[in-house]
């Protein structure tokens, strides 16, 4: 990157409800500086008020990140921090309504400063990078099949049909507890983000998600006309993104419950 010029998002998005859902559980939002995908969970209108709880109160770091004048050290804590907010946020929200006990929210991030990107996740929601030619999940899922998979007792296939696929170690659910990853990646102008729901990532594969992305066209459109084709049977939320330098960024946009 140019050291006179912040790294900026170019980015587009969708998010919808599924072939099997009544109502999206899943949240994004779309900026310059900032996307992020938010995958909610609970009982009656659990999932979406968590996930848009998420997606509403981790905008709030937007004018942050447009703010150049911070170590890389405090953007660190303060992003960390950012995540311990939602938490508590959810834990609030949950206490006042007693139908919102019990829900959760996974929340898959990548903020933009400078020239870095760093990578909040927690849950299953996932990010990949294209870089040239390579395309590369660089989130791990929390969950209970990849830690099996971690310690060499199932294989990637066997994961997917699961019956503990579902399953999550690390969530946002109010609890205080949270782990979230933070990971600092530099970027070049011409990198590639895409995040989504486990709508998209449990029904494609990364090779086949990978083989739509060079096959070119409207992406977005490829991506979830692959999903309704094999079923939709979860709500799918996508984000594109790539870097540029360009002065003029991305508008904010917010997408699915949240955006309601």
């Amino acid at each position: 990157m140019s050291q006179h010029l912040s790294a900026r998002f170019n980015a587009i998005g969708r998010s919808e409800v599924g072939l099997h859902r009544s109502g999206n559980e899943d949240s994004a939002l779309i900026n310059g500086v900032l996307i992020a995908v938010a995958d909610g969970m609970g009982g009656h209108a659990g999932g979406e008020v968590a996930s848009k709880v998420a997606i509403t109160t981790l905008a709030q770091i937007l004018p942050l990140l447009n703010n150049d004048e911070m170590d890389s050290e405090s953007l660190e804590d303060f992003l960390q921090s950012a995540v311990l907010d939602v938490d508590h946020e959810i834990k609030l929200t949950a206490e006042a309504n007693d139908r919102l006990s019990g829900m959760g929210t996974t929340l898959t991030a990548i903020a933009l400063y400078r020239d870095k990107a760093y990578v909040l996740h927690t849950g299953d929601s996932r990010a990949y990078r294209l870089r040239g030619k390579e395309f590369a999940q660089i989130t791990k899922d929390h969950s209970v099949v990849q830690e099996l998979i971690d310690a060499g007792k199932i294989t990637e296939a066997e994961a997917a049909v699961h019956p503990q696929r579902s399953v999550l170690t690390n969530v946002l659910m109010g609890h205080g507890n949270i782990t979230s990853l933070l990971i600092e990646y530099d970027v070049k102008a011409g990198d590639k983000f895409l995040i989504c729901s486990d709508g998209l990532s449990s029904v494609l594969s990364e090779s086949e998600i990978n083989k739509i992305i060079k096959s070119g066209g409207d992406l977005i459109s490829n991506l979830l006309a692959a999903v309704r084709e094999k079923g939709a049977p979860d709500n799918v939320t996508v984000i594109w993104a790539r870097i540029t330098e360009e002065i003029k960024a991305t508008k904010t946009q917010i997408l699915g419950s949240a955006a309601l």
